[in-house]
C-alpha cells in the first residue's frame, strides 16, 4: 500500500461545511462565570428511511447528504449487496423521509424482527446476518501504514476546518486515498458518519482495498464490523478501544490504530505491520495542537 503524506491537506473531494446554516444553530446561556454567552450547537433532526416500500429505520442525523447515509445504512445492515442495481433515491425534506428503490423487490421483516441494539451511540442497529458476513470478509494481509505518513494525515484532518471544531458534539470519519483525505462526514452518531462514507462508496463504486480510515469515535465491534464490510484494511482514531473491537480486528486482520494524537498512538491489532519510518521533524511537525478542538464525544 502506498501511504504517501497528502498533497494539498484540505483538498477533500467531499468535506465539512461549517458554514453550512442549516448544520448548526446559535443558542444563548451563561457561561462559567455567570456571563451571557451564544454558541454555536449543531443540529439534529429525524429521517425515516424506506426500501422498495418497506419502513426500514428513522435515525437522528445532522441531515446533510440523505442519499449517502440512506444508501450505507443499508449496505452496512447487508440489506443492498454488491450486485444489487438502485433504480431510484427520493429525498423529501419536507416530511424528512428518503426512499431507496432497487431492481429486485426484497422484504426485511425477518431481519427487522431479528435486530440487536449495539453500543453505537443515539442509534445503531445490527442485524443477526452481519456477523455471517464478517466472518466471510477478507482484507489484504500485506496492507501496511507508516509513520511518515500517518502523522501528516492526522494533522491534516485534525486542522481542516469542520463542525467538529466549530460546534463539538458531533463526529467525524475521513476516508483517505494512499494517504490523502479525501471523504469527511460529520454526523451527531458516529455510525452515520461512517455509513455516509460507505455510500458514496457505494454508488461511486470505489473500492476500500488501498484505503485508510479515520475516526473520532472510539474503536468499538460496530466501528471495525462496518470497516470491515467496507473493505479497508486500516482504521485509526483518536479515540480508545473496546475488548470486542480488538478481538474483532485481529480475527479479521484489520490494523488497528486507536488514542492517535500528534506523533502519540496505540496500535492494538496488525502492529507488526506500521513501518516506523518517520523522521524527527515530521514528529515535531505533528505535535501541534489541535485548533480549539471541541470534542467528539467519543
Amino acid at each position: 500500500m502506498n501511504t504517501s503524506s497528502p498533497q494539498d491537506q484540505h483538498d477533500f473531494l467531499i468535506g465539512p461545511d461549517p458554514d453550512d446554516h442549516r448544520l448548526t444553530a446559535e443558542v444563548s446561556g451563561i457561561d462559567h462565570n455567570g456571563e451571557a454567552v451564544t454558541t454555536s450547537v449543531s443540529v439534529e433532526r429525524p429521517l425515516t428511511l424506506f426500501l422498495n416500500g418497506q419502513e426500514i429505520v428513522t435515525m437522528m442525523t445532522i441531515g446533510d447528504y440523505p442519499n449517502y447515509l440512506a444508501v450505507g445504512y443499508l449496505r452496512n445492515q447487508n440489506m443492498l449487496s454488491d450486485d444489487d442495481e438502485i433504480t431510484s433515491i427520493d429525498y423529501d425534506d419536507d416530511i424528512n423521509t428518503i426512499v431507496v428503490r432497487t431492481a429486485r423487490n426484497t422484504n426485511f421483516e425477518a431481519k427487522l424482527k431479528k435486530k440487536t441494539l449495539t453500543s453505537g451511540c443515539a442509534q445503531g442497529t445490527v442485524f443477526g446476518d452481519v456477523m455471517e458476513s464478517f466472518d466471510t470478509a477478507s482484507l489484504p494481509r500485506d496492507a501496511t501504514i507508516s509513520t511518515g505518513a500517518l502523522y501528516p494525515l492526522l494533522k491534516a484532518i485534525n486542522t481542516a476546518p469542520s463542525l467538529y471544531l466549530k460546534a463539538g458534539a458531533i463526529h467525524g470519519c475521513v476516508l483517505c486515498d494512499r494517504g490523502r483525505p479525501l471523504v469527511y462526514m460529520e454526523d451527531v452518531g458516529r455510525h452515520n458518519a461512517v455509513d455516509k462514507i460507505a455510500g458514496w462508496m457505494f454508488l461511486e463504486k470505489v473500492t476500500g482495498l488501498d484505503k485508510i480510515f479515520y475516526t473520532t469515535g472510539r474503536l468499538t465491534s460496530e466501528m471495525v464490523i462496518k470497516t470491515v464490510q467496507m473493505g479497508i484494511p486500516i482504521l485509526v482514531s483518536r479515540s480508545g478501544f473496546t475488548a470486542w473491537g480488538v478481538d474483532l480486528a485481529r480475527k479479521a486482520g484489520l490494523i488497528l490504530i486507536g488514542r492517535a494524537r500528534g506523533e502519540r498512538f496505540v496500535a492494538l491489532s496488525g502492529e507488526d505491520r506500521i513501518v516506523f519510518d518517520a523522521t524527527e521533524a515530521e514528529k515535531a511537525a505533528s505535535a501541534t495542537k489541535d485548533k480549539g478542538r471541541k470534542g467528539g464525544d467519543a
